[in-house]
Order: C-alpha cells, then structure tokens, then sequence
C-alpha cells in the first residue's frame, strides 16, 4: 500500500461530510463513487471508497427522512436534531475511520 492510495483512501471518506457541508447532503455520495470509478484498480483504494459509500448512502437515506419530516409541523422538531447528530456521527465515523487509514 503507497502512501498515495492512503491519501486517496483518505479523500474518499473526507469528501463526503464537506459535500453534505456545500450541499445540505444530497451530493455526499458523489465523492466516494468517484473516486472508486477513478481509483477501483488498486484493492486498498477500492475497499475504502466502497465502505465510505455504502456508509454515506445510510447516511443519504437518514438525511432523507429528515428533510421529508422538515415539510410537517411535527416532523421538524424530529428532523432538525436529526439531521445534525447526523451531520456530527457521519463526521466522527469519517474522521476515525481515515484515521485508520494512516
């Protein structure tokens, strides 16, 4: 394993909390699917930017949820506290898990 395939490993976990930062979650998956269509030749790579995928698409379904309970009067006071302790568990799972990583 390179030190290139770390930080590219790296990248793909980092890449979906500043995606659900710039986009309010719905491109978080975006980051980790292309760098396994870019990077899928090398296993440690491909390993890392399938479980950040598979990981964010939990995620994505979650944020979902919380944006369709935002649009009723009762849902939002389920959907905003939702959305961030998922925003905050998606950036500690990304952080310790790229922490592995080095």
């Amino acid at each position: 394993m390179s030190e290139d395939s770390r930080t590219v490993a790296i990248i793909a976990h980092l890449s979906a909390p500043f995606a659900t930062l710039v986009s309010a979650g719905s491109l978080s998956l975006l980051g980790p699917l292309l760098i396994w269509l870019v990077k899928k030749d090398d296993p440690f790579v491909r390993r890392a930017s399938a479980a950040a995928f598979n990981f964010n698409l939990l995620i994505w379904i979650f944020f979902l949820i919380g944006w369709l309970l935002v649009f009723t009067i009762v849902g939002i006071i389920v959907a905003i506290p939702l959305m961030v302790s998922l925003f905050a568990v998606s950036l500690w799972c990304h952080e310790a898990h790229s922490g592995s990583v080095r």
